[in-house]
């Protein structure tokens, strides 16, 4: 596909000019390093530990894969780029990076939308929640939420590719995304942010407001169940709750206005690029006694066989 462009390279301001400020983005490494240590150490768990067998927790490995993902398509390039002198982002690099944040982004979303289902399945219809919600039928769904990602990825960068480009080519942001690249192109682009309203910011805000009700509705269900289930219930659907809010309300907030800038919109892509990432290991962990006893027997057994050995 040829493209109609001048501008060859683009320049990232990224968030802040002031030479100072930029230095405190050695926190942003430190949330990043934590991010993929984290994510990787429930990636690793969920593998090698039996005990984490159900489905809720099939689709946890998923999640934990996209957000390691998500936050590597932009972390690593405002790390490097805060110290560098010359901040410039080639157009198939600045292609690629839409393309991985609209990639890993949606399969948190889908990820997270089977996530609630599983455990709407779980608490509402228990007796058939085991043949429903099989092994196999779990990895479908997975798969399926991931081409769905694909397509969406790719409409978004076809919506980018056709724009053209004929300067300036200074980005006032971090990362090369839809609304910073729509606010350079050389035409208008009034039906080019209308299709970003529809396919981001719909499909984010949509999706919020079901997994909401969904999560209300089984709240409201869980009052016939026994004490103990309830409290059990009670704490993974919090946790749940917590990582959607986390993660929606900020996409939202970005995607359902992209006509539209303020000055926090870099801290608040900051918050569920970066940020969120970050908290999901932590709330899955700290509030899952399942996985924390699974993580303490797996690194128990590696440390008995190593000093075996």
């Amino acid at each position: 596909m040829q493209q109609n462009k001048s501008v060859t390279e683009f320049i990232l301001l990224g968030l802040t000019q002031d030479p100072l400020r930029q230095k405190t983005v050695f926190i942003i490494f430190i949330f990043y390093i934590g991010t993929v240590v984290g994510n990787l150490l429930i990636i690793v768990t969920i593998k090698f530990s039996w005990s984490l067998g159900s489905p809720m927790y099939l689709l946890l490995f998923p999640l934990s894969f996209a957000d390691t993902c998500f936050s590597t398509s932009t972390a690593p390039r405002l790390i490097v780029d805060a110290f560098s002198a010359e901040k410039v982002i080639s157009c198939n690099e600045s292609m690629t990076q839409v393309f991985a944040m609209h990639l890993f982004g949606p399969v948190e979303v889908f990820v997270l939308v089977l996530m609630a289902v599983d455990r709407y399945l779980a608490i509402c219809n228990p007796l058939h929640y085991p043949t429903i919600m099989r092994r196999e039928v779990c990895i479908i769904l997975i798969i399926l939420a991931w081409i769905a990602a694909l397509i969406h990825s790719i409409t978004q960068n076809v919506l980018i590719w056709k724009l053209p480009f004929c300067g300036p080519n200074l980005i006032d942001h971090y990362c090369c995304d839809l609304q910073p690249l729509l606010k350079l192109a050389c035409m208008d682009t009034y039906v080019s942010n209308l299709l970003v309203v529809f396919n981001s910011g719909a499909t984010c805000s949509i999706s919020f407001f079901i997994l909401m009700i969904s999560y209300i509705v089984m709240l409201y269900s869980l009052r016939n169940h026994s004490a103990e289930e309830r409290k059990k219930a009670l704490s993974t659907c919090t946790s749940h709750i917590i990582v959607v809010v986390l993660f929606f309300v900020p996409c939202i907030f970005i995607y359902i206005r992209p006509q539209t800038t303020f000055s926090m919109d870099k801290m608040v892509a900051v918050f569920y690029t970066i940020g969120t990432p970050f908290l999901n290991p932590l709330i899955y962990t700290l509030r899952n006694a399942e996985v924390k006893n699974a993580m303490r027997k797996l690194w128990s057994i590696k440390i008995t066989s190593e000093s075996k050995g």
